[in-house]
């Protein structure tokens, strides 16, 4: 029985080890094959890192203003019985907008006419009767004095009446009506109406001290709003304070641009752009290169592998980027002309990464993209 028991344990032992063996050898054959292990290359597009000469700007922000605005109030008070306009309407200088009640003036009127008619026939009489030397000189002198007076009286009161008579002060576009018929208009308090001029406008902007030396009136100024992002307006730097704000030590400036269709609008936030005389050479990249970090910006540079020459990889390269336009974006250190960069698809990359590269495909980049509506 003992004989059967140890043979039976012999067997096991054998059969275990066998196992065991196999195992070992299976393990072997696996870290082996780890470290002959390759991952596959990613496919990527490239380009090269170009150098280009860039129109230098300053760059502002500032708000669209009228070259002439108004709020339309009266001069004086009265009740409305009239509103000749409508909202949103384009008038010209002298137009009728708003006349006030002058029933009270036109009657006073009447009555200054009237002794006006007489003063002026009494100062006739007397005049000729000076001439024959029948009244005294001082007698024509007050006749003369009260026709002056009923005449100044009168035209006081046609005065009154045309303040009364409210027109367009220049052609412009109207706002929204802000009063009703019969309502009670308060001088120089009640809006009837804003009047906006809009075939021009003007963009105010500041610069900072430091930028006086290479502004003067002339240069060309491009604006952009994020009503029209896609749009851009040209126009001339044509004013610019003689003074300083003492707070921000900065500069009033002001440009002049035409507004055809009327499609800038007072009170509308604008991007400025100054144009500088001179040309700046920049080196310029895609903005589909740049990986924007929380630590900075980076881009992979493409490199030959020390390990296999006919082999790529790509190293994180950590950049300082300028200005953009357009598609590209300048960089003002980190690389250098004729460096290629991975342009799309370096989301999934790292240090020493192998890549393959295909530019079949890639992003239509331009300096002046014209986006269609969507």
């Amino acid at each position: 029985m003992k004989y059967k028991v140890l043979i039976a344990a012999t067997i096991v032992v054998a059969v275990l080890g066998g196992l065991g063996a196999v195992k070992v050898m299976q393990i072997r054959a696996m870290i082996k094959a780890g470290k002959t292990f390759k991952e596959p290359p990613e496919t990527v597009s490239s380009v090269e890192v170009q150098s280009a000469k860039w129109q230098e700007t300053i760059k502002a922000v500032g708000s669209i203003t009228p070259v002439q605005g108004v709020n339309v109030t009266a001069e004086i008070s009265g009740t409305a019985v009239q509103i000749a306009f409508e909202s949103g309407a384009l008038v010209k200088q002298g137009d009728l907008l708003v006349k006030l009640d002058t029933s009270s003036e036109e009657a006073q009127l009447r009555a200054l006419e009237a002794q006006t008619e007489l003063a002026q026939l009494n100062a006739k009489r007397i005049r000729d009767l000076r001439a024959e030397k029948a009244v005294s000189q001082s007698e024509l002198d007050n006749a003369e004095a009260l026709l002056a007076q009923f005449q100044g009286n009168a035209d006081a009161i046609r005065a009154t009446i045309a303040k009364k008579t409210i027109r367009a002060p220049f052609t412009g576009r109207l706002g929204i009506r802000q009063i009703n018929l019969g309502e009670f208009v308060e001088a120089g308090r009640t809006v009837i109406v804003s009047l906006q001029a809009l075939d021009r406008v003007y963009a105010d902007f500041s610069l900072p001290q430091q930028e006086l030396s290479r502004i003067n009136e002339g240069l060309e100024v491009r604006i952009t709003t994020d009503a029209y992002p896609s749009q851009q307006f040209s126009g001339k730097l044509t004013s610019l304070n003689p003074d300083l704000d003492i707070t921000t030590r900065s500069v009033r400036v002001q440009a002049t641009l035409d507004n055809p269709g009327e499609l800038l609008r007072p009170g509308m936030f604008a991007r400025v752009e100054v144009l500088l005389p001179d040309n700046q050479e920049v080196l310029v990249i895609p903005a589909t290169a740049i990986f924007s970090a929380p630590f900075g910006s980076l881009v992979y540079v493409i490199n030959e592998s020390t390990n296999a020459p006919n082999e790529l990889v790509v190293q994180q390269q950590f950049i300082r980027t300028g200005r953009r336009q357009g598609d590209f974006v300048s960089v003002q250190s980190g690389l250098k002309a004729g460096d290629r960069i991975v342009s799309v698809g370096m989301f999934k990359l790292r240090n020493g990464k192998n890549i393959v590269i295909n530019n079949e495909i890639v992003p239509d980049t331009k300096l002046a993209p014209k986006p269609s509506n969507s």
